[in-house]
């Protein structure tokens, strides 16, 4: 069931406004309502967005060869290219194939008694065949981080705390990501899974669409709610780990991808507001009203939520790319 629920479209422009006591209680009304809206005024360029998708589209094109040469097989880290049909959300196989991508650093190796999530750390693949991909998308990531981070710094003065309340989570060693993904027209017409119900493990995630519709987010009555592309805007949605920290005022929402007609092509480009992995994540103390307010953290136990972040992110690595998983991380 689809609902014609719309979702709240916000100029982050004016947090920095005369009008920004306005602006945090609509941000604060829509992250805790629906837990996703749209964010314009975020000053990235439409060049550089336009780019980031025709790379996206070119390296899709490349012959399977080309694309398999940075499988994320060869990569402890599950960076590089999944195939599709080999990635898992809850339980089923999604119909998508896409490159994750993180901050460009040096493998960790981690010893006997340090935490196993701290090989997650390392450098990134990418295609020879397709060289301007990597500073193109290296732009797109230093860009989405900086919106990221400015909405995370405005969600923190909506809930009563100072602006930088986050902050000392999010320094060079954060784990953020991205993905460059297609979804191809579905191979059967019942085939509908792009990517299954699920939400997202981090603090906040960004999303830029292209012109194909297809994400979708459960609404409060648990019907969907169709999300189309608005130009010039990003999608944001709550994470988990925001969920936590607001002991349920903030909800992390499920939200899934319809895969597209056949014959057509879908493209996104979504972006993921990780902190440090050794990060634990405390409840804040929020302003009486809302507290109490607060629903209390979700209880599932096909999904729990775990406040260490690095062992989360790990769990969740694993869970979605099992041949990745049977390779590098068996013996963990």
């Amino acid at each position: 069931m689809t609902t014609s629920a719309a979702l709240p479209v916000l100029d982050v422009s004016r947090f920095r406004g005369p009008d920004r006591d306005a602006f945090l209680a609509e941000l604060r009304a829509a992250a805790h309502e629906v837990g996703f809206f749209y964010v314009t005024g975020h000053g990235v360029p439409a060049g550089l967005r336009a780019r980031a998708l025709e790379a996206a589209r070119e390296f899709f094109a490349l012959p399977e060869a080309a694309r398999l040469e940075i499988e994320n097989l060869n990569s402890p880290q599950f960076r590089g290219y999944t195939r599709t049909g080999t990635e898992h959300t809850a339980g089923a196989t999604d119909w998508r194939e896409q490159i994750d991508i993180g901050l460009e650093r040096e493998a960790v190796h981690p010893g006997p008694d340090e935490p196993a999530y701290l090989r997650l750390i390392g450098p990134n693949q990418w295609p020879s065949a397709l060289p301007e991909l990597k500073p193109i998308v290296l732009e797109w990531q230093a860009e989405a981080l900086r919106v990221s981070r400015e909405v995370l710094r405005a969600l923190a003065a909506a809930l009563g705390q100072d602006e930088d309340y986050f902050d000392g989570w999010f320094d060079a060693e954060a784990a953020v990501n991205l993905k460059l993904v297609h979804y191809p027209g579905r191979p059967a017409p019942d085939a509908k899974q792009g990517v299954g119900a699920h939400k997202d493990y981090g603090y906040l995630a960004l999303l830029q669409l292209d012109e194909v519709g297809g994400l979708q987010v459960r609404g409060a009555d648990g019907g969907w709610i169709d999300v189309p592309p608005l130009p010039d805007a990003f999608v944001f949605n709550i994470g988990e780990m925001l969920e936590i920290a607001t002991r349920g005022y903030l909800k992390a929402t499920d939200h899934r991808v319809v895969s597209p007609a056949a014959g057509v092509d879908r493209y996104s480009i979504p972006f993921f507001l990780g902190p440090r992995l050794d990060a634990v994540v405390e409840p804040l103390t929020l302003p009486r009203e809302l507290a109490a307010q607060a629903r209390g953290v979700t209880q599932d136990p096909d999904n729990p939520l775990l406040a260490a972040f690095g062992e989360k992110a790990l769990l969740g690595w694993l869970r979605s790319h099992p041949r990745v998983a049977e390779r590098w991380w068996s013996a963990a």
